[in-house]
Formats: structure tokens, C-alpha cells, sequence
């Protein structure tokens, strides 16, 4: 991601802070943070209905390198609210990319923050159980996010959407 970059800011409903740089959509999320450790299939893992409305970590370090295509998704449009990684990459090196991942998040409305120790949020949330947050893509009021993230409801009892 450039220098240039928008802020991103993701809090736990705990008050716990993570402050990166926005790719993808710029606007706001709320949902629960969990994590994946798969080392690649971010975008099977974008499309995956199980992971309907959550914020999605990769423990993985650097997501982008790939790009996106029309042949590698699960369903027939993203399910993720947000994407949180470590280091994006922006220029795609396989000759099936047909778009960048931060182009593909923009155009599906998925707020990602890139940046961030994802290995601290991973080890939280470990010990500290899966808890809803709210990730701001662009500036943020930080201090009216911990209570707001606070009144996020968990996934139990959530039933997805269709698929």
C-alpha cells in the first residue's frame, strides 16, 4: 500500500486498539473478529458463507500477492464485513489476476486494514475469545468506538444470509 494511505482503525468491543492503513472500501464495519491461518486462499476465504458479517484476520503476513479472479471464489459474492492483515501487496504477480484484491474489496464494500501486528490481535482473541469490534476504513473518532464496539452483538443464534 502506498504511503499515502488512509488511516484504518480497528476496536474491540473490550477497548482493545489496532491502528494500520485502510485498503479496500473506506467507510465503517462492525462485526466479529476471528482469525484464518491458511498461507493462501484469501479469496476462497473472502467468499466463504461461514464467515458471514465477521471480520476475518489472516495470520498469513503478506495477502495480495495473487490478485483476484472469477474462477477462485466460493459462492457467488463476498461474505467477510472486513479483511485485517498484516502486509497488503497491490501489485498482483499470477497471470490469472484479473483485479487487485483492494480493487475487488472496493468494489464489494469490504473495509480492510493492513498494517497492523496481526499476530498481537491473533493471541488476544486466543485468550480473550472471538468479540465483536468496529473497523473504521478512513479517520475515525477513536474514542466513540469502544463503547460502540461494545454494543455490537456476537454471531450466537445469527443466522447467514442466503447464499
Amino acid at each position: 500500500m502506498s504511503a499515502a494511505a488512509a488511516p484504518a482503525t480497528l476496536v474491540l468491543s473490550d477497548g482493545t486498539t489496532f491502528r494500520g492503513r485502510s485498503f479496500g472500501a473506506i467507510g465503517e464495519v462492525a462485526g466479529e473478529v476471528v482469525f484464518n491461518t491458511s498461507m493462501f486462499g484469501y479469496q476462497e476465504i473472502l467468499t466463504d458463507p461461514s464467515y458471514d458479517g465477521q471480520l476475518v484476520a489472516m495470520t498469513y503476513p503478506e495477502i495480495g500477492n495473487v490478485g483476484v479472479n472469477p474462477e477462485d471464489v466460493e459462492a457467488g459474492r463476498p461474505f467477510v464485513g472486513g479483511f485485517i492483515v498484516r502486509e497488503y501487496w497491490s501489485e498482483p504477480s499470477n497471470w490469472r489476476a484479473t483485479q487487485t484484491l483492494d480493487e475487488y474489496m472496493r468494489e464489494h464494500g469490504i473495509v480492510g486494514i493492513e498494517g497492523i501486528d496481526t499476530r498481537a490481535l491473533v493471541r488476544h482473541i486466543r485468550d480473550a475469545g472471538a468479540q465483536p469490534a468496529i473497523l473504521v476504513g478512513g479517520e475515525a473518532d477513536e474514542a466513540a468506538l469502544a463503547p460502540r464496539a461494545r454494543a455490537v452483538p456476537d454471531s450466537k443464534g445469527r443466522i447467514s444470509r442466503p447464499v
